[in-house]
């Protein structure tokens, strides 16, 4: 390892468990165990948790600052960090820390540490603490693979903007409609409903691959359902647009798929609403353009982080595209 790779700064990513983010809401250890024990659930399985996160946490300090001088930083501050060029970033925890990370990345190479691999599975966790030694160096020599990963990009026409790994989520932030114009492939429609999911390819097993099973699921079950039917087609365009739905639930995109795939979720037809463009391709032929008609509430979240924002109200138009940037996760 050259001197000057050598003194690339390491980011090292952590999250509050569970038992910390009890602790914050009742104050005490005590409390949040009279809590949860109150209810029913086993105290010591957030204790148990907690200490191997703990335990994952300090080996991984200790073992990574034998290699470069470590940060650590808390999930919380992510997105308002400046991550250096040249800094490698290691995330220790879920899948779900590692996709909150990589969309505030830009072009830096993530490393994701599974804490407790008898408890996580983690598809984006590749590696344990004791790999990290081992990783690092190779890291730093660029002689390790890289995986690249397709993002989502909520551009808005005030400059704003918004990435997603997995999904961006487009609609309110409460369970009331949501209104707003949508424009893709030359098609516009007004539309009500309880928002639109933009997926990824990353995203394609998570909440893409849940709607769709669930609305084939529906349309199966109300055929069967008598005195039921569904209502046909009449618009030639709609069946183009519907015709493109991977056929759940075997949908599995590449990590870099070039595409990404909306969803409408519970499309309400009316005299002012239509429900013809409820799902389609975001690609090369163009991006999908939605403009709020919500005078208030209206949000773009991605990654099910609703804390982390662009408003979205009345007159705001968003454009949804790929990103000009991908992920690069360390396998």
């Amino acid at each position: 390892m050259s001197g000057a790779r050598s003194e690339n700064k390491i980011v090292l990513v952590k999250r509050k468990t569970r038992l910390e983010e009890l602790v914050v809401r009742y104050n005490t250890i005590q409390q949040a165990q009279f809590y949860i024990e109150r209810l029913g659930a086993d105290f010591s399985d957030y204790v148990s948790e907690d200490f191997h996160y703990r335990a994952a946490v300090e080996q991984a300090v200790i073992a990574l600052g034998a290699l470069g001088r470590v940060q650590v930083l808390d999930r919380q501050h992510v997105p308002n960090f400046i991550f250096g060029e040249e800094d490698t970033v290691v995330a220790v925890g879920q899948d779900g820390l590692v996709a909150n990370i990589l969309k505030y990345l830009n072009g830096q190479p993530l490393i994701g540490v599974n804490p407790d691999p008898g408890r996580w599975d983690g598809v984006l966790l590749p590696f344990t603490v004791k790999d990290l030694r081992l990783i690092i160096p190779d890291v730093f020599r660029s002689k390790r693979q890289l995986k690249e990963v397709s993002l989502a990009k909520a551009q808005l026409n005030d400059g704003q903007c918004l990435y997603g790994v997995n999904d961006l989520f487009i609609g309110r932030n409460t369970h009331v409609s949501a209104r707003y114009q949508l424009r893709v492939n030359g098609q516009t429609e007004q539309q009500s409903s309880s928002g639109i999911i933009v997926s990824t390819g990353l995203g394609s097993t998570g909440w893409l691959k849940s709607v769709l099973a669930g609305a084939n699921g529906i349309s199966k079950r109300a055929a069967q359902l008598k005195g039921m039917s569904l209502p046909e087609e009449t618009d030639s365009s709609s069946v183009n647009v519907v015709s493109e739905t991977p056929e759940p639930p075997d949908i599995r995109l590449s990590w870099d798929h070039p595409s990404l795939y909306f969803t409408v979720r519970e499309p309400f037809p009316s005299r002012a609403t239509s429900t013809e463009l409820v799902f389609g391709q975001i690609g090369e032929d163009g991006p999908l353009r939605i403009t709020s008609q919500m005078p208030e509430n209206g949000v773009i979240f991605s990654d099910g982080v609703e804390g982390d924002f662009l408003e979205f109200n009345s007159g705001v138009e968003a454009t949804i595209s790929l990103a000009e940037k991908r992920g690069r996760l360390v396998v």
